[in-house]
């Protein structure tokens, strides 16, 4: 079926598929502001970077995106669903630098292997950038561990940079009275909405013709009723339109048509997105709490 729905429109590759792709990244204007953000953290050696946004809003491209670009004086570990407690955190970080770590290491002795390829790496001229993806998942005293290990950095030189990427909780987690030293080390932060219905319409295009399509395999209507049902989460766009094209490439059909879209969604092949909360109230915490820092910190 794969081969067949491929011939039947003419794509090269699949233009709909789940996986992160960067070749196939939509810079809505969100995504722009959300890499700027990020670029931004790396350019001024923030200490603290945080972007966060709903499931399936494309952070995790983000990330790989930016890794194409970073500058060959950065060493940079990457570190997915990290879970557990604080020996387990330098656990995860040294592995993500592929740092050996002795059987019967202590808590003590990882910080200060960790601490040693740190000042190595800036001695030789690197910077050391620690990106978590799903952050959320680290849970608040995690996150004030990570904190801690910011005070590897002294002077006017910042040596390890930290990159968080999360759901809409993190930034809860963040703005908690008891990680306000967290939030006031926080020099950036960004959050991800959902597509409105006219991004939608030219992500779907813009991925249908970096497939090699034309762009008019999904029509207007379509699209419309594919934003809709997905709400504007680009995971939940891209499960419907490929499944739409499924539908009409079974169907005989070039274009898909918002019939097809209804049909299948009736068929209950679509699990319906929850709808994107508001951002908590408490988030102007982080805000304040950076003011307060920059102004404490003037001359």
């Amino acid at each position: 079926m794969s081969q067949f729905y491929l011939d039947h429109y003419g794509f090269s590759v699949r233009p709909f598929s789940i996986l992160p792709d960067p070749a196939m990244l939509f810079w809505s204007d969100r995504h722009k502001k959300a890499f700027a953000v990020l670029e931004y953290g790396l350019m001024t050696r923030a200490p603290l970077t945080v972007v966060t946004g709903e499931v399936g809003a494309g952070k995790t491209t983000l990330i790989q995106a930016l890794l194409r670009r970073v500058d060959p004086d950065m060493r940079v570990g990457l570190i997915s669903n990290a879970r557990g407690d604080r020996g387990d955190l330098l656990r995860w970080i040294l592995n993500a630098f592929d740092i050996a770590t002795p059987a019967r290491a202590d808590y003590v002795d990882m910080f200060q292997t960790f601490q040693d390829f740190v000042l190595a790496e800036y001695a030789a001229g690197r910077l050391v950038v620690l990106i978590f993806d799903e952050a959320q998942n680290l849970g608040a005293d995690t996150l004030e561990e990570l904190r801690m290990l910011t005070n590897i950095n002294s002077g006017t030189d910042e040596l390890l940079q930290l990159i968080l990427l999360g759901q809409p909780e993190l930034r809860e987690i963040i703005t908690r009275p008891e990680l306000r030293q967290f939030a006031q080390r926080v020099s950036a932060t960004f959050h991800l909405g959902s597509f409105d219905a006219d991004t939608t319409a030219a992500y779907i295009r813009h991925r249908l013709q970096k497939a090699g399509g034309t762009g008019d395999e999904i029509d207007g209507p379509a699209s419309a009723r594919i934003h809709a049902e997905a709400r504007g989460v680009p995971r939940m766009i891209n499960k419907i339109a490929d499944l739409a094209l499924v539908y009409g490439a079974a169907a005989g059909r070039k274009a898909v048509g918002a019939d097809i879209v209804d049909e299948l969604i009736r068929d209950g092949l679509i699990l319906t997105a929850a709808p994107e909360p508001p951002l908590p109230k408490r988030s102007k915490r982080l805000v304040l709490a950076h003011e307060q820092e920059v102004k404490r910190d003037a001359p």
